[in-house]
């Protein structure tokens, strides 16, 4: 055909858009619906249907959520299995920055106090930089789900379940695990500050580490010291041996660091818990400070900025003459985990009730 050729006028009977087939069904069957819904056999049949419906229906849905559990259980302890081979040392890799972690020992009971712990160290924009060594299971799952990364055991974990009271053998187990892991992190080459949870941070604490020193510490004495203390190791008080904090400490992958950590591991094997000393890791600690100090450098920190808890709760007048000068505060000198809570809260210290929102683990 020309592709000027005159097209041919259709039959007068064609139609030049015919029905397809499924359009022609469709008309059929809008035509036949309608009576059939209105036949008795019809009515009877959709009421069935709504019966059937009505029944199973229902049923469906647990069977739904029953699977839906199922694979939300299934995603908890694949996930649970995960961070139970995880390393100190590959939280130290993902936590460290500029080659500095900063690590708490915590057990279950204690979750809410590392929660405003947490609040006041996110303040000073260090919260990236903690590892949080759980000493049990559910502390590890917990803070983990919370915040991924950032929670390790090391295993084997002792029974925490309960919050320990300072001088029992449940402390003392628990407390004396902790130079194994500060020795363990100087190994791996990073620089490492360690906090117990009931502490609060005003300031960052990081700009009082002067100097290239191998241990820095504070005092946990209650006398008043003048502003411009010397920053050596203090003098041995009536037990033979010096009074400082085993709670505040930043150590310098330095073999000087490692040193006091070895001679403090030791003497807690020689220093076991009984009845009779009931004792703790600190003693410890001074002994090894002690033992090492012609060997080491050591640094004590400011005691304006560190005040041991002896020191700020029972001091208002000293408080006041050095107002705006704290880093830290440590809610020592005082035992029972309500007792603590509740001097926080009268000090307007405590900030896990109104200012959650602020920290990593949210509401605990």
């Amino acid at each position: 055909m020309s592709l000027y050729q005159r097209q041919q006028p259709l039959p007068p009977a064609a139609k030049p858009y015919p029905l397809s087939p499924r359009a022609s069904f469709n008309a059929q069957t809008q035509r036949t619906i309608p009576s059939f819904f209105l036949s008795r056999s019809g009515l009877v049949s959709i009421l069935a249907l709504l019966l059937l419906l009505g029944v199973f229906l229902p049923l469906s849905r647990p069977m739904a959520a029953l699977f839906s559990s199922s694979s939300s259980v299934d995603a908890r302890r694949a996930s649970a299995s995960r961070w139970k081979d995880y390393t100190l040392a590959r939280a130290a890799a993902f936590a460290a920055r500029n080659s500095t972690v900063i690590v708490c020992a915590v057990s279950q009971p204690y979750l809410p106090f590392l929660n405003n712990w947490l609040i006041s160290v996110a303040r000073q924009k260090r919260q990236q930089q903690v590892i949080v060594i759980a000493e049990d299971y559910a502390t590890l799952y917990e803070v983990n789900r919370r915040w991924p990364g950032h929670a390790v055991l090391v295993p084997p974990a002792p029974d925490s379940q309960t919050a320990h009271k300072f001088g029992s053998q449940g402390f003392f187990n628990f407390t004396s695990r902790r130079p194994r892991h500060l020795l363990h992190i100087l190994e791996l080459g990073y620089s490492v500050m360690y906090n117990d949870v009931d502490m609060v941070w005003l300031a960052d604490p990081f700009r009082y580490l002067e100097g290239n020193h191998d241990v820095y510490f504070t005092d946990d004495m209650a006398a008043v010291k003048p502003l411009n203390h010397s920053h050596v190791l203090p003098p041995p008080g009536k037990k033979g041996r010096t009074y400082i904090c085993s709670c505040m400490i930043f150590l310098r992958p330095t073999e000087g660091a490692k040193k006091v950590m070895n001679s403090w591991i030791d003497e807690l094997q020689n220093q076991p818990w009984s009845k009779k000393t009931k004792s703790n890791d600190q003693p410890a600690f001074n002994w090894a400070l002690n033992k090492t100090a012609g060997e080491v450098d050591l640094y004590l920190l400011p005691q304006a900025a560190f005040p041991s808890g002896g020191l700020y709760f029972k001091n208002a007048s000293w408080v006041k003459e050095t107002q705006g000068m704290h880093a830290i505060i440590h809610n020592n000198y005082i035992t029972g985990f309500d007792k603590k809570i509740k001097r926080f809260k009268e000090y307007g210290l405590w900030l896990a009730d109104d200012h959650t929102d602020e920290s990593p683990l949210g509401q605990t």
